[in-house]
């Protein structure tokens, strides 16, 4: 039996790397409606949008090599370029089950395949089987599987652009009997951790002993200068009756167990570094103007909140995070559905916001409780005791900037730090921040979208020089 090989040329598939191609297709993932910024309700996430995604990502992303690509294409002179079209819509059909197959996204159902069933099965065509369904867009959805990699993504991305590679807890300038061993051993006091250095407190036992060892035969020898012991055999005295003549061969000493006994003045406990906790909340102005203006604001916010939670869950896992969304009103969402979110109405409601926020991180038993604060707008709206929300989007409104700025007042006075980021730099906006810095002693920032991970990863994780009572 003959056997022919044929030479092995791999599958274009193989030179792709399909967590760089999803990364490259975060935006789209994390759509915010900025493509549709007037028709809110119109969905982004349609299999079309995601074909278009990929295909840009091929060609001008760098997902594949310049030589993959001549391979699948062709000689641009061939007469033929239909082949190659083909083969492209091929390979994007298999990036895109491939990428179902992975978890990142949960792909629609196969209406065609089910259409041709009822058919063959001969139960026609219902109401929606008609135009409907060819006209109507095939949508995907994004698993909890990509907007945890997208969120690890976005923080190796940043922390690579701060030159830093991984960072610890909280530190700050308190020593304390901690977990982790940063300092030296003390002796141990009543009330701290009983977190006892095993070699320090033997060594510690075994220093006593001998001193009181040393102790002893310093004074044994101070009684025996003194004339008080047993007299000592003069040495060139006979010895005893009956005692061999020969010499006697030296006898070496056994060794015995030495028993070293631990009393509480020789426990020692490791010290380490007070690593503080820290519960926050991050609050995400949700309001129309966030995607207007010739700007997606929204989708970098959510990437640096996906971020922040990420950081949280693998550096700082005594810390808690909770979302906030303010817009005609405010809402607290669960992390898991932060990619998902859109754009909300169109004012700003940053009191109703910042009440929410409080009342959250007065459930916390934190050492540090802070509020982070992204937008773009300022307050526009305010939730009256009746329910009805006053809205003036016109100026400053003093109602609306006085019972804003009692609440920072209220979250001041609870021990609340308000850091703001700002993502335009409007007088109005400008003047209402620094009336907030003023009375709660917070920060304010002045970033765009492209800059905004930096500096809220760097304002969350600089507490090195914030002591601790």
């Amino acid at each position: 039996m003959k056997y022919r090989y044929t030479k092995y040329t791999g599958d274009e598939l193989d030179d792709l790397d399909l967590e760089d191609l999803v990364a490259k297709l975060s935006d789209l993932l994390l759509a915010s409606g900025f493509g549709s910024p007037y028709g809110m309700d119109e969905e982004e996430r349609t299999m079309q949008a995601l074909h278009d995604a990929i295909l840009e990502a091929l060609f001008n992303g760098g997902v594949l090599p310049e030589e993959t690509i001549e391979r699948l294409l062709g000689d641009p002179a061939d007469a033929d370029q239909g082949d190659a079209r083909s083969k492209l819509e091929e390979l994007i059909q298999q990036i895109i089950e491939r990428m179902a197959e992975e978890g990142y996204i949960t792909m629609p159902p196969d209406l065609d395949a089910a259409r041709a069933e009822r058919q063959r099965r001969g139960t026609g065509t219902g109401p929606g089987d008609s135009g409907d369904d060819a006209q109507a867009p095939v949508k995907f959805e994004v698993t909890d599987k990509a907007l945890d990699f997208l969120g690890y993504r976005a923080l190796r991305d940043l922390l690579g652009s701060l030159g830093k590679s991984s960072f610890g807890r909280h530190d700050t300038r308190e020593q304390a009997t901690g977990v982790e061993t940063t300092g030296a051993p003390k002796p141990y006091e009543f009330g701290d951790t009983l977190n006892l250095d095993a070699g320090a407190t033997l060594l510690c036992a075994a220093q006593r002993e001998a001193r009181a060892e040393q102790e002893a035969r310093a004074e044994q020898e101070r009684t025996l200068s003194n004339g008080a012991g047993a007299p000592a055999r003069h040495p060139g005295a006979a010895a005893a009756p009956g005692a061999p003549a020969w010499p006697q061969a030296p006898q070496v000493p056994q060794p015995t167990p030495r028993r070293i006994n631990v009393t509480h003045e020789d426990l020692m406990v490791v010290q380490g570094e007070y690593q503080s906790s820290c519960a926050t909340v991050l609050m995400l102005d949700c309001s129309h103007s966030m995607i207007l203006y010739g700007e997606d604001r929204f989708t970098p916010a959510k990437r640096v909140a996906l971020a922040l939670a990420q950081l949280i869950k693998t550096q700082y896992p005594g810390d808690a995070l909770k979302v906030v969304l303010f817009h005609d009103s405010a809402e607290e969402i669960p992390l898991a559905e932060l990619g998902r979110v859109r754009v909300g109405p169109y004012y700003t409601n940053t009191r109703e916001g910042l009440r929410l926020a409080r009342r959250l991180l007065e459930r916390q038993r934190k050492d540090m409780r802070q509020i982070i604060m992204i937008t773009d707008g300022k307050p526009s709206a305010l939730t009256q005791p009746d329910g009805r929300i006053y809205k003036n989007a016109f100026g400053l409104d003093p109602f609306i900037v006085a019972e804003t700025c009692a609440e920072v007042a209220a979250c001041r006075k609870s021990g609340i730090m308000i850091n703001t980021f700002m993502l335009a730099r409007d007088y109005d906006l400008v003047s209402f921040v620094r009336r907030i810095a003023e009375i709660c002693k917070g920060k304010a920032y002045f970033t765009t979208p492209y800059t905004l991970g930096q500096y809220v990863l760097m304002d969350y994780m600089d507490k090195k020089t914030k002591t601790i009572h």
